[in-house]
């Protein structure tokens, strides 16, 4: 269950303010239809994230515990690292809002914004770290939920009230101190 909590709590911290948050809102301002968004959401995150967590797996039973270890470490310090730079929606970033409507225009854009996102590359590194895809996985999902759905909810009015620079701030330090545990990990 440290796993999914874990998963949980960092994802949602570091969804705070980053792109895809940014294209939630786009969407919800544009198809004003928030269920077909969130169903666009959700499938679009399981998709990638079991992707990221199979990859990270793999690079678990790849590596020794040494090896593994200093990855990881190298990869949480990264990661605090570019927690800490705000995200925008540039427009080659914008969803491709089409006559497929609100679902698959959240389906697509989710997915696409995600590859390479600090969030796949938490789900990678969350995965490598704990032998328990399922639970990280479904935490990572958990994730990406409950910092995205408010917003395709209540829109502008939630989002510009959050002290995003405390948030990131906070993720920082989260993927900081994973960095530390790992390296410690990787000396012992």
């Amino acid at each position: 269950m440290e796993a999914f909590f874990v998963s949980t709590g960092v994802v949602t911290l570091a969804e705070i303010g980053d792109k895809t948050q940014l294209l939630a809102l786009l969407l919800a301002a544009r198809f004003r239809r928030p269920w077909p968004i969130i169903w666009g959401i959700l499938l679009a995150t399981v998709a990638n994230h079991a992707l990221a967590g199979a990859v990270g797996q793999l690079v678990a039973d790849l590596l020794s515990d040494t090896w593994l270890y200093t990855l990881l470490a190298i990869s949480f310090l990264a990661v605090a690292a570019w927690t800490l730079v705000p995200d925008k929606l540039d427009e080659d970033d914008t969803p491709p809002i089409s006559r497929y409507g609100a679902f698959m225009a959240a389906l697509v854009a989710f997915f696409l914004a995600e590859m390479g996102d600090k969030t796949q590359v938490a789900t990678v590194v969350l995965a490598a770290q704990f032998d328990a895809y399922l639970w990280v996985v479904l935490g990572t999902t958990l994730g990406m939920m409950l910092a995205n759905v408010p917003v395709v909810f209540l829109g502008n009015a939630a989002a510009g009230k959050l002290p995003l620079g405390l948030i990131r701030g906070i993720t920082a330090v989260i993927f900081l101190l994973l960095g530390v545990y790992a390296g410690w990990m990787a000396l012992g």
